[in-house]
């Protein structure tokens, strides 16, 4: 039985740490070995991993702290558990397996980049770690992007060797988001009937630029907007929606995001920053038309003027129009972008392909001489 460990920041609800979890249990199914490794303690997934057969291993560290310990316990964990791959996941993770590599068995190390800027606030850390990712490329057999748009920026900015640079989509369970006819049900329990409701889903963070949002949504009125995510922005953009005086309704995090889906007549994404989205994926698996700016890998999600709109990002009223413009369609004009949506989900980004896509990467990796 091959063996792998993905190295990965931390396990919680975001979207790069949702798709190690989800990624392990189907590498388990297709017969690995498999183990997670967090750098941070665990918040979420660790009881489903564990029933899944996946071990999980804590490196203990602490958020922006640089702590040798990690690299020891790492190196530690990979003597123990002789891995025949070491996948890596986000900047901090894949600097970690890089290092390790130095010094313990690893045959062969990837290193998964999950945006077109895995930096801190804005863009003052992208040339810093841009250049980290160069130093150490050599250290890396492959280096995979989730999306053209990151795989792109990554290889101009020579953070990577194109020859060594391969896309594999976020993947996303199909048979759990999808078109569900039972929607009213949610809708009449949200109260939100007979309302136009958008739904956005994300952080309550800066990348999400949620106030670009709310302005845009302060021009469109007779609208619902349900913003499902919890983050550090809240307060802030809770007093804007007052400020506004819009009918934006905080839920807080959703742990059942596919009735959601199905209540909502359309998702908005704001983001000024982004990999390749997980919302905008489950929407569209979910049959859901879409409106998003036009940053990262949105347009390998959203095809413009098919399944959606696409929108130039800090602009809110060409984000209104957009919006807009979705709404204006008749219902079968919508159901037919939905229709478009879901087949495009299923043909690109169902769980099940996305994770055979990897088994045959690594696979590949381990035949080559």
């Amino acid at each position: 039985m091959p063996r792998i460990v993905l190295l990965t920041n931390g396990l919680a609800h975001g979207g790069a740490e949702t798709q190690v979890f989800h990624l392990a249990v189907e590498l388990r199914a297709l017969g690995w070995s498999v183990a997670v490794v967090s750098m941070l303690p665990p918040a979420a997934f660790v009881p489903q991993l564990t029933d899944a057969g996946v071990e999980t291993f804590s490196l203990g560290m602490s958020p922006g702290a640089a702590d040798p310990r990690g690299l020891f316990r790492l190196c530690a964990f990979l003597y123990r558990f002789r891995p025949q791959i070491l996948h890596s996941h986000l900047f901090h993770a894949n600097m970690l397996a890089r290092a390790a590599r130095m010094f313990c068995p690893a045959p062969v190390v990837i290193s998964s980049i999950h945006s077109v800027a895995e930096s801190g606030r804005e863009s003052r850390r992208i040339g810093p770690r841009d250049w980290l990712y160069g130093a150490t490329d050599p250290l890396a057999d492959m280096v995979v992007a989730v999306c053209h748009a990151a795989a792109e920026r990554h290889a101009s900015a020579r953070a990577v060797c194109r020859s060594k640079l391969r896309v594999i989509p976020n993947g996303v369970d199909t048979a759990v988001f999808r078109p569900d006819p039972r929607r009213e049900s949610e809708r009449r329990r949200l109260g939100v009937d007979p309302a136009f409701v958008w739904l956005a889903a994300g952080r309550l963070m800066w990348k999400k630029d949620y106030p670009t949002l709310l302005r845009a949504f302060a021009r469109r009125r007779g609208a619902v907007l349900l913003i499902a995510g919890d983050g550090p922005q809240e307060a802030e953009l809770r007093a804007l929606a007052r400020e506004l005086a819009v009918d934006a309704r905080f839920l807080g995090r959703v742990d059942e995001m596919p009735a959601l889906m199905n209540a909502a007549d359309a998702l908005v994404l704001s983001s000024v920053v982004e990999g390749l989205p997980m919302a905008l994926i489950e929407a569209a698996a979910s049959g859901l038309p879409a409106v998003a700016t036009d940053v990262g890998g949105v347009r390998e999600v959203v095809l413009d003027g098919h399944t959606g709109f696409v929108a130039p990002p800090r602009d809110p009223a060409a984000l209104a129009a957009a919006m807009a413009r979705l709404a204006a369609l008749s219902l079968q004009d919508r159901a037919r972008m939905g229709v478009a949506a879901r087949a495009h989900a299923v043909a690109r980004f169902d769980l099940k392909l996305v994770a055979a896509e990897w088994d045959r990467a690594y696979r590949q990796l381990l035949e080559a001489p």
